[in-house]
């Protein structure tokens, strides 16, 4: 390794000085290694991570959790809590207390921006509704205008969900009504009451009925042009900033959108 000396002496002596200590520095013994530059240490996140989601993204975000620990052993992700998008912001501005948020929708994570919890969120997957009907569809359900019958019972999430406020997109465009036996905080609350068979159809996500031997369900005509987009965000006033970044850039990473694929979720 080349060492530089300050040299009190000046002129010829000095020019002499650097010349011998070049050369020097070339004299190596040809025989031995040649020193490799370190590579930069990776930062390690430690500590725990409260994250909320929205409910639709339940089983995609379970697996990415455990992978995210997985690649950082000092972090602990707490249970995540799922809800509908409008109630999970609710709570953060009423002081709950989270370091990243993922939303079904943009609208909620909006109010997240407008609170001065959050800036920037990014995009990280989308979502498409389908109707789901209970194994075997005993209704009879077969199209979106069906949903109309007075015989058919049908269950919705709350407009002011997202995929309740996608479902009134999908209804208003087809021009069909329905007055739903309930309408459901969350999307797995409809998959839930369907999948029982206490309604004959629901509207829910295409991700939600992937994995559920208890419902049948078919992509709606006008479906294509009802499409979720999910945003993500490490919240402002989050405990570990740091792991929450590193969350954050993990969900819209090569490892995180695959999994999200493979629940059923659209890229961004």
């Amino acid at each position: 390794m080349r060492i530089r000396r300050r040299l009190a002496v000046a002129g010829v002596a000095a020019s002499v000085v650097a010349l011998l200590t070049a050369c020097a520095s070339t004299a190596q013994d040809p025989g031995a290694p040649t020193a490799q530059p370190s590579e930069p240490a990776q930062p390690a996140f430690e500590g725990e991570l409260t994250i909320f989601a929205a409910a639709s993204l339940k089983s995609a975000f379970d697996e990415l959790a455990v992978a995210f620990e997985a690649a950082n052993p000092g972090v602990d992700v707490l249970p995540i809590v799922y809800d509908g998008s409008s109630t999970l912001v609710a709570q953060l501005i009423e002081g709950a207390s989270a370091d990243v948020f993922a939303s079904a929708d943009e609208n909620n994570m909006q109010k997240s921006v407008d609170a001065g919890l959050a800036a920037d969120p990014q995009l990280f997957a989308t979502n498409t509704l389908v109707v789901a009907v209970p194994e075997g569809n005993p209704g009879g359900v077969e199209d979106l205008s069906d949903l109309a019958d007075d015989g058919i019972t049908v269950v919705l999430c709350a407009p002011e969900v997202p995929c309740g406020a996608a479902s009134q997109r999908l209804l208003e465009s087809a021009g069909v009504s329905v007055s739903p036996a309930s309408y459901e905080q969350n999307v797995t609350a409809v998959l839930t009451k369907v999948a029982a068979g206490e309604a004959d159809a629901g509207l829910v996500y295409a991700t939600d009925v992937k994995a559920d031997p208890d419902v049948d369900s078919f992509v709606p005509e006008g479906a294509a042009d009802v499409v979720n987009q999910y945003p993500i965000v490490a919240l402002d006033d989050a405990a570990n900033p740091e792991a929450a970044a590193a969350f954050v850039a993990f969900v819209l990473g090569p490892e995180g959108q695959a999994v999200l694929a493979e629940h059923g979720f659209g890229a961004p």
